[in-house]
């Protein structure tokens, strides 16, 4: 390609106003290399004195004059030379494809050519003539024109940046019309073409170790023999042999590898080397993508310059020469599908003899986890144990990822047992989600990670056991008969509190929350839910609702550094359990709309439940606190002149009538109670909300 060209522009042309291009071009570049854009007038208008743009008018000329006047004057003097001219400037409707001078200069065998006046350049003259007119807007992606030339073809291509080009010559200037046709200048002069790809392959001997594939034989025979728009990036028997003996026996003792690979380098359209003006992605026979783009002057493919010989026209597509073979994912083996990005992962496999223990003609699926997870910490633990650790990351079969289901079960190389967790945005497996790039070889696929793998071990009564922070939380689950519950089989999800969030509680308090069975129960079973919900498998930045065994939902929040549970920070998500998954949090919660028994256990609640919602009668009360709270004594201050609202509580059972008398600035529902608290004092915002048939008030409290 050009990496410099004119483009010329005039103003206005015969009263019609507005901006008109008279060379073609695209976005200001060609082949990734800035182009030079100067403003002439187009061929046939001129300047005048004192005006703008260039309004004087030309009478256009036949086809042979026009030559001149788009300054293809090489053309013009081989029309003289081969007698070409009388015709040209007779009657007729013809269009002419008329190199450009440095067309011609390009041109090895020009001097043959001309030395041949009286046959060879007046037949490559007329090939390059249709006897019509077809201005560029007539000529259509994919369509043939009979040439002039023993009706040979044209192959006219219309690309959807607005290249045009005619046997993959791109016109450079266009629609110059002449008394008797249109005049087109084109970048080369082109060749008349009669060969099919497969032909073309045959007879070339840089292409006979394609030729002579098995595969490459048979879609020669089925494709790229019949008529039909395709693109070959053909190997040469270099590029093959820079494979290595091995690589190429192991491809041809494996029919669909083999076949794969070939049909890799085919695309189901023509792409002229003219016409590529960026990377662009072009879907293969094989089903991958290619990525083909220009550097200057050379192509590219999949970033690379490998393009030996370019555009070579046949009657049913274009050949490309490259000295690579392309090799799709499909042709590869498990290992080779590991990039740059986890090339930690395969250095440690291979050194700690992981790579050795997978056997050649078996299938394996790899777990791959990203550069970034194998810290200073990781690298430095027992190399027996990361030997372990990573043959979770290696599962004996072929997983892709539509084959990956919830509840499945996953053998790794060293016999466990990896479980498959399968959310609305998220494919998990164990505490980890894949990430977006799974990649499907000959024997075997590949799935990206970005954490470590944690199989299970051990149940959730054996985690919190050996923990030793969990004492109060294994003692009240004794308490409520519910111990079973964490040793069973199954798949449950448990927000455990911890010690910590018991700390405000004497042996009273304790022996008051252990007599009310049914209380302790329901404060239990709502830090159950049925089914693994790790920390990556939560839609981020949303609330997901979890039903707990208890009956009412847990509002879980998951962001890309952490997760919450009813506003509770999970202080340790994700710890695997042969039973489910725990997650650690040092608050307690309370689920909403049960009733809690008598006012004594409520005020217990109060001292130690950070999210609550209980009810009392037709009142439900919710409490939000932000951190444990301390007993202060405060003085209350009221601003404004207040007015008094009773509010009657009704108590199920056996009622009695409470009257609270609430101090409240004038008629919003919302009152405002500022705390003077001595000393330095934290903060600490308590929200009360009553909600009821007879009244509703907000209350915000700051204590310390």
């Amino acid at each position: 390609s050009l990496t410099t060209f004119t483009l010329i522009k005039t103003i206005v042309i015969e009263k019609k106003r507005g901006n008109y291009t008279c060379r073609n071009w695209y976005k200001g570049s060609i082949c990734g290399k800035k182009a030079t854009v100067v403003y002439e007038c187009c061929p046939g208008y001129m300047k005048l004195d004192g005006m703008r743009g260039c309004p004087a008018v030309a009478p256009i000329d036949h086809v042979y004059g026009t030559l001149a006047v788009i300054k293809a004057t090489s053309t013009q003097t081989y029309a003289d030379t081969s007698k070409l001219r009388p015709e040209i400037e007779g009657p007729g409707s013809f269009t002419f494809f008329a190199p450009s001078n440095e067309a011609w200069e390009l041109l090895e065998e020009v001097h043959n050519l001309v030395s041949n006046v009286n046959i060879e350049l007046y037949n490559a003259l007329h090939y390059h003539m249709a006897n019509k007119r077809y201005l560029t807007k007539d000529l259509k992606n994919g369509m043939t024109i009979p040439s002039m030339y023993q009706d040979l073809d044209l192959h006219i291509h219309h690309y959807p940046n607005g290249v045009v080009t005619v046997n993959c010559a791109r016109i450079i200037h266009g629609n110059q019309v002449a008394t008797n046709g249109v005049v087109h200048v084109i970048d080369r002069v082109i060749r008349a073409t009669g060969s099919t790809i497969a032909s073309v392959v045959e007879v070339d001997d840089e292409l006979s170790t394609l030729s002579v594939s098995p595969s490459g034989t048979l879609l020669m025979a089925d494709k790229l023999g019949e008529a039909g728009q395709f693109t070959l990036f053909a190997p040469t028997n270099a590029a093959f042999e820079a494979m290595g003996i091995d690589v190429l026996e192991r491809l041809q003792d494996n029919k669909d590898v083999l076949q794969a690979l070939v049909k890799y380098h085919v695309l189901n359209s023509v792409q002229c080397s003219e016409a590529i003006m960026s990377g662009t992605s072009y879907e293969t026979m094989e089903g991958s993508d290619l990525d083909i783009g220009c550097d200057g002057d050379s192509l590219t493919v999949n970033g690379v310059k490998m393009v030996l010989k370019k555009d070579i026209v046949t009657s049913n597509g274009v050949v490309h020469l490259i000295d690579r073979v392309l090799v799709p994912n499909a042709a590869k083996q498990v290992m080779e599908l590991v990039e740059t990005s986890q090339s930690t992962f395969a250095d440690m496999v291979s050194e700690l003899g992981l790579s050795a223990a997978m056997r050649p003609e078996a299938e394996y699926t790899l777990l791959a986890p990203f550069n970034s997870v194998f810290t200073d910490e990781v690298m430095s633990i027992d190399q027996d144990d990361l030997r372990l650790i990573l043959e979770n990351h290696i599962l004996k079969n072929k997983f892709t990822l539509g084959q990956l289901y919830n509840g499945q079960r996953l053998e790794t190389l060293g016999g466990r047992y990896m479980r498959v967790f399968i959310y609305r945005t998220a494919v998990c497996i164990e505490n980890s989600c894949l990430v977006r790039g799974s990649k499907e070889g000959s024997n075997g696929a590949l799935h990206l990670m970005r954490t470590l793998l944690k199989p299970a071990e051990n149940s959730m009564y054996q985690i919190l056991s050996t923990h030793g922070g969990f004492k109060i939380f294994l003692s009240l689950m004794e308490s409520a008969g519910l111990t079973d519950l964490l040793k069973q089989e199954g798949d449950y999800t448990l927000f455990a509190p911890s010690d910590k969030a018991f700390a405000s509680l004497s042996s009273s308090d304790m022996a008051l929350l252990k007599r009310d069975i049914n209380a302790l129960r329901t404060i239990l079973l709502y830090h159950f839910n049925n089914g693994v919900f790790i920390g990556g498998g939560m839609e981020p930045r949303v609330t997901n609702l979890l039903k707990t065994l208890q009956g009412s939902n847990l509002r879980v929040v998951a962001t890309n550094s952490s997760v919450s549970v009813n506003s509770v920070l999970v202080g340790e998500p994700d710890v695997m359990a042969t039973n489910g998954v725990v997650h650690f949090i040092d608050q307690t919660l309370y689920p909403a709309d049960i009733p809690v028994g008598s006012q004594e256990l409520i005020s217990l609640f109060r001292r130690f439940i950070t999210y609550m919602q209980f009810k009392v009668g037709h009142l439900t009360v919710t409490r939000v606190i932000e951190r444990q709270p301390s007993l202060t004594k405060v003085t209350r201050v009221i601003q404004g002149e207040p007015t008094v609202t009773k509010v009657t509580r009704v108590i199920e059972g056996e009622p009695s009538i409470t009257k609270v008398t609430r101090v409240i600035e004038g008629e919003p529902s919302i009152t405002k109670v500022t705390r003077v608290i001595e000393g330095e004092p934290t903060l600490t915002k308590v929200t009360r909300v009553v909600s009821g048939t007879s009244a509703a008030h907000c209350l915000t409290l700051y204590t310390s």
